[in-house]
């Protein structure tokens, strides 16, 4: 489909064609610089563009950003006005809008400037612009922050829409004994890897499909962290509102514990049997009312585009999400990957649908007083959307901000567990995975915290 002398941009130029429903039969792409210029040239379908950009070079990594953003520019004006189409976040094809927008900042530019040219709509640009205003106070761009996090893979049952690295725990429970050794392991030897701690995620799955001695484990293991280093926000994603225990809430207050997701996903019981989750809306209230006397921050996820859901039965959901006072509610939009089953079943959502979903969460929200305050987009997107985190004043998470935005080094440990070290004067990002596969993970955990020793120091 697409032939390119330019072999950096092969993959941009794809992301950009496959933003479109419609697609060329054939692309070919021709790229040189000269004395300041980006000339870069199409053949689509047999029609013939010339481009000609200029723009400041100062080394080889702006040169490098510098022309994937004008070929994917030129490419998507191209299929825009081939195919009548445009998208909410026009040529921007990157995960992370707000980053850019900081980038542009921080260079004496109007990143606003920057979106308008490359397309993005006007309400996406107010968006990130909300966004950067609720982060003020909270985004520190700081080389030797760190947020701690602990992978928990474990689930009660795999959603459809699914495609992380988890399994029904009931498949997987042999491993768990073995599995928290490997963690108690990994956490003792991190100790010395951490800077200045800003927050602490267990994650998952789901990690409240742990019994509660297990989770306990877990929780001990981590505490050795806040004695050495102070306290800091502390998240649990407990999860799916089907394995909340009385028991278990109060383990996490007894471990100081400060905030908790609790994931409905939709208000719709006829919705959570299509997904195959195995609770229903009641379940999630009953959840949420255990959760209350502990005086947990919580966190509401929510997700738009699910199977067969209507734009009326998602709205709703977010008003009842409105309605149960959570902290922060996360709106995602359905992203289908290679291990989800409902990529086998669904080969395109309807764009205006997911986005109508979109524009009534920010509207529905935005009247009850929530603000944006992280973003973040992902390739296979419905609608070519966003997934955003709101929250009421004061109440943003720590971990979500600097997670997204990439301004503090992530030390995360357990099976499938990505680190990173984020060198911010240097603008350089490095990334250690560990093995997603338990057993894989359990017989190599030796060499694991030794590499990630070398890595962080």
């Amino acid at each position: 489909m697409l032939v390119t002398d330019c072999k950096f941009l092969e993959n941009e130029l794809l992301d950009a064609a496959r933003l479109f429903k419609n697609r060329p039969d054939s692309i070919t792409h021709s790229f040189r610089f000269a004395e300041g210029v980006f000339y870069n040239a199409f053949t689509v379908d047999g029609e013939s563009y010339a481009f000609e950009d200029r723009e400041q070079v100062c080394d080889e990594l702006d040169f490098k950003r510098l022309e994937r953003r004008f070929a994917k520019l030129r490419l998507y004006e191209i299929l825009s006005a081939k195919y009548g189409e445009e998208m909410p976040w026009g040529a921007l094809t990157g995960i992370r809008p707000t980053k850019l927008a900081y980038t542009e900042t921080e260079r004496g530019r109007d990143y606003k400037t920057l979106f308008q040219k490359m397309h993005v709509r006007e309400e996406n640009i107010r968006l990130v612009e909300r966004v950067l205003c609720a982060q003020e106070g909270i985004y520190e761009k700081k080389d030797g922050n760190t947020d701690l996090f602990i992978s928990l893979p474990f689930c009660p049952t795999k959603c459809a829409y699914c495609s992380f690295i988890t399994a029904p725990i009931d498949k997987t429970r042999a491993f768990l004994p073995a599995y928290l050794d490997c963690l108690e392991k990994e956490l003792s030897a991190s100790l010395s890897l951490i800077g200045n701690l800003r927050s602490v995620y267990i994650g998952g799955g789901t990690p409240f499909a742990l019994d509660t001695p297990d989770l306990e484990r877990v929780l001990k293991a981590t505490a050795p962290v806040f004695e050495k280093f102070g306290r800091a926000e502390y998240t649990v994603e407990a999860g799916r509102p089907d394995v909340f225990t009385e028991e278990k809430l109060s383990l996490l207050q007894d471990y100081g514990v400060t905030r908790i997701c609790i994931n409905p996903q939709t208000f719709s019981d006829e919705t959570l049997k299509k997904i195959g989750r195995k609770h229903t809306v009641a379940d999630f209230y009953r959840a949420l009312e255990l959760s209350e006397k502990y005086g947990f921050l919580v966190n509401i996820d929510l997700i738009a585009g699910l199977e067969a859901e209507s734009a009326e039965t998602f709205a709703s959901g977010v008003e009842k999400a409105v309605e149960t006072g959570a902290d922060n509610i996360t709106v995602h939009c359905l992203c289908l990957k290679s291990g989800a089953k409902l990529k086998e079943e669904i080969s395109y959502i309807e764009n205006e649908l997911v986005s109508t979903m979109v524009a009534s969460s920010r509207e529905i929200l935005s009247q009850n007083g929530y603000e944006p305050y992280y973003m973040y987009r992902q390739k296979y997107q419905a609608g070519n959307n966003e997934n955003v985190g709101w929250t009421k004043r004061d109440r943003a998470c720590v971990y979500n901000i600097d997670v997204m935005e990439e301004v503090a080094d992530n030390l995360a440990v357990g099976a499938n567990a990505v680190s990173k070290r984020v060198f911010n004067e240097k603008g350089l990002i490095t990334r250690f995975a560990s093995q997603k596969d338990l057993r894989t993970y359990i017989e190599n955990i030796q060499t694991i915290i030794e590499k990630k020793r070398k890595f962080f120091e």
